[in-house]
């Protein structure tokens, strides 16, 4: 399964997710490719969109290569890979520092994308959380653990494509995973796509502002007394 772009595949995640549109859901995507597949998920499902940010930590002098993944909010959360540290002997005081580090940048990265907006309550909702593709799922487990302390009720993972391992190693993690496709020979999520250019900070911006216009849009209308 090809996708013509992110905005395609986040059409035909809709289908999959439309039984959840009657228990008020929120999307969190995962920018920043996240973000225009969720958008057209939170459009059809008439959810609010946010952003939950995830940040790679870094291994000792090859930051590269990742020894595990950190996610903030109101509980933070690391999933680390226990093999890589013992592998490379990461000390305790390297780790506690590249924590710090991928934090700073997530709150600045916050501040960015919601341009001073508040983020959006997790606890006793159904939550989908949408990425543009999963390799590893670190990232994904991550924000999995992060949302699941934050009181969410549900957490369904909705992408477009994966590994078959790591579905299964997701599907531990979250209450309902949606995928489109699992195929046996993966090496990267661009290669799924016709169109995979970089999504920018703007793309993240807009589709979040347009989604909050969305929505105040239709309270508006809906309001008890409006012609």
């Amino acid at each position: 399964m090809v996708f013509k772009n992110r905005a395609d595949a986040g059409r035909r995640l809709v289908p999959g997710l439309l039984p959840y549109k009657r228990q008020n859901p929120l999307v969190l995507a995962l920018p920043r490719g996240g973000v225009p597949v969720a958008y057209e998920v939170a459009t059809a499902l008439d959810a609010p969109l946010d952003i939950v940010v995830v940040r790679k930590l870094g291994a000792p002098g090859r930051p590269e290569l990742g020894i595990g993944a950190v996610v903030d909010g109101d509980h933070a959360q690391s999933v680390l890979n226990d093999d890589m540290l013992r592998l490379l002997e990461v000390s305790d005081e390297y780790l506690e520092a590249e924590v710090a580090r991928q934090l700073q940048e997530i709150r600045r990265r916050q501040q960015l994308y919601r341009g001073g907006h508040p983020p959006e309550a997790v606890c006793g909702r159904t939550v989908i959380i949408v990425d543009d593709g999963i390799a590893t799922g670190g990232s994904m487990r991550a924000a999995l653990r992060a949302i699941r302390r934050g009181g969410a009720d549900k957490l369904v993972v909705a992408v477009p494509v994966a590994p078959p391992e790591t579905i299964a190693w997701l599907r531990q993690e979250a209450d309902d995973v949606v995928c489109l496709s699992t195929p046996v020979r993966f090496e990267a999520v661009g290669q799924f796509y016709q169109d995979f250019r970089q999504t920018t900070d703007e793309e993240v911006m807009r589709l979040l502002d347009a989604s909050r216009e969305r929505r105040s849009m239709h309270a508006g209308l809906s309001a008890p007394g409006e012609p």
